[in-house]
Formats: structure tokens, C-alpha cells, sequence
């Protein structure tokens, strides 16, 4: 089971973020999926679809790349990095054609062939400061 599990978070991946088709929302997570975002919970295959919806108006061009997983029982651990450009509006931050490259990880529950919950994690500071949102923190150099 736990390889089924880890290949249907891989099929959510490559159909859903990286190719935008959110009509597989509705193949592979039940009606009342709960995403445990940093700053909010994400409600349901609709909540989910404008999530990703945002996510790819802001960047069209969102690159998700699985760097590892890990699956025991029904759950399903991944990290991950997305890559885009901003080239459209996101979380009120008009488009500024920077490259990102943000890290994340995921733990997918997954029951009945269907992702039921799942904890997210990302790099929202790294992602401001990449946008000009934020300024970057300064570091001192290492040794110090």
C-alpha cells in the first residue's frame, strides 16, 4: 500500500501542480479534505482547487520536483522544492518577473486511495524574500 500511497502524491504532483489540471482534485481526495496550510486550513476539494489556482496565476509556470519521500502505513512523507516565475498577481504582490525556487515538505494521509489530510510546510519567508516582499535577513558570515 504505501508504494499506491507514495505513486498517487507523485500523481498529485505532475497533474495537479505542475500541470494545473484540478479536475484529478476531485479523483484522488475525499470531499472534506482538510490541508493544514502554515497559516490557515484549507477546506475541501474546492478550497483546494482555489489553492492551487492562486498558487498558478502567480506563477504559470510552477515546477514542483520531488526530492524524496517516504511512506509507512497511510501516510506519506514528501519534500519537495517548486520552481516558477512570478508573472501574475500573488497573496496581494503585483507580478515581478523574479525566478523562486522554494522548499517544502508535505505528510499525506491517505485512506481508501484517497488523500484525506495533509500537513504542509514551505518556506513562506524565503518566498517573500525572494519576491522583494521581505528583506533578506542579514547574516553574519559563518565562524562568527
Amino acid at each position: 500500500m504505501s508504494e499506491q500511497n507514495k505513486a498517487q502524491v507523485r500523481r498529485v504532483v505532475e497533474e495537479i501542480y505542475n500541470q494545473g489540471n484540478l479536475d484529478v482534485v476531485d479523483e484522488v481526495t475525499v470531499a472534506d479534505l482538510v490541508i493544514h496550510a502554515s497559516s490557515q486550513d484549507i477546506r475541501g476539494r474546492d478550497g483546494a482547487k482555489r489553492y492551487v489556482a492562486a498558487l498558478r496565476a502567480g506563477f504559470p509556470d510552477l515546477r514542483l520536483t520531488i526530492e524524496d519521500q517516504i511512506a509507512e502505513g497511510d501516510m506519506v512523507v514528501t519534500r519537495w522544492t517548486a520552481r516558477g516565475t512570478h508573472t501574475g498577481e500573488f497573496e496581494g504582490i503585483g507580478l515581478t518577473g523574479r525566478a523562486i525556487s522554494v522548499a517544502g515538505t508535505d505528510i499525506d494521509r491517505i485512506v481508501g486511495g484517497r488523500t484525506v489530510e495533509c500537513w504542509t510546510h514551505v518556506d513562506q519567508l524565503g518566498l517573500m524574500q525572494q519576491l522583494g516582499a521581505l528583506p533578506a535577513a542579514d547574516r553574519p558570515p559563518a565562524g562568527r
